[in-house]
């Protein structure tokens, strides 16, 4: 009897040691994914403590590097990988989906009893060696054109650069750049749309994905990006 229960202490603390290690809440965990609200921004924009693996949304965006074997997938990308059988490794081909910066794929609806997403949207980040957080402005134009484009008026972001191998950049940096974008194509399409010349949909709000241990930075780089943006 001493003996199973030294085993299942080991156990335990084992798979506790697991669920400290990863940035991401686990499956098993019993609270309400973390909830954010960022004051101040033109359109309301919150810090949500969820895996894209996890969400359940009408529009999961995420990123990936150029596919290529030395960008390998990590954390979240994994996890969504294997929900979707493989699939992000069997299209992540020079021949099929590139990973090129700005290259869009999207999976309308994702296979069946994968994902809690309806539609997921990945965007390609180019090389991951000389990858800088200003392509994010890109991604961030791109987030906001193709949520728009599909009539979508909240969707969630997930940059996954983490996960797609690149550590050298803070996250705040990465969410700085990307609302930078985001905000300018909101801008954009509401000029547009006030002159007709645009059939797109509003978006009116963003929920930003962040692991638990980059919450505060990721917000931090949210509200300088929307610090000089003027209110009307």
């Amino acid at each position: 009897m001493k003996t199973t229960m030294t085993i299942i202490t080991k156990m335990t603390l084992t798979f506790a040691f697991l669920i400290a290690l990863t940035g991401w809440p686990t499956a098993f965990a019993q609270s309400p994914p973390a909830v954010i609200d960022i004051a101040n921004s033109p359109i309301p924009i919150q810090i949500l403590v969820q895996s894209p693996a996890e969400t359940k949304t009408d529009l999961q965006v995420i990123c990936l590097f150029r596919s290529s074997p030395v960008n390998t997938l990590h954390g979240s990308l994994t996890e969504m990988d294997e929900k979707l059988k493989g699939l992000l490794d069997r299209v992540r081909k020079p021949d099929l989906f590139r990973g090129e910066l700005g290259e869009t794929l999207l999976l309308t609806p994702p296979p069946a009893g994968s994902l809690g997403a309806k539609t997921l949207l990945i965007i390609g980040l180019g090389d991951s060696q000389t990858f800088s957080p200003q392509r994010m402005q890109l991604v961030g134009e791109i987030l906001y054109d193709e949520a728009s484009r599909l009539g979508v008026a909240h969707p969630f972001f997930a940059p996954t650069i983490l996960d797609g191998g690149v550590s050298k950049f803070t996250t705040g940096e990465v969410a700085e750049q990307v609302i930078a974008g985001f905000l300018r194509a909101a801008a954009t399409g509401k000029l547009l749309r006030d002159a007709n010349a645009s059939p797109g949909q509003p978006v009116t709000a963003l929920t930003y994905l962040a692991g638990a241990k980059n919450t505060g930075d990721t917000r931090e780089g949210i509200e300088k990006a929307i610090a000089p943006v003027p209110h009307k």
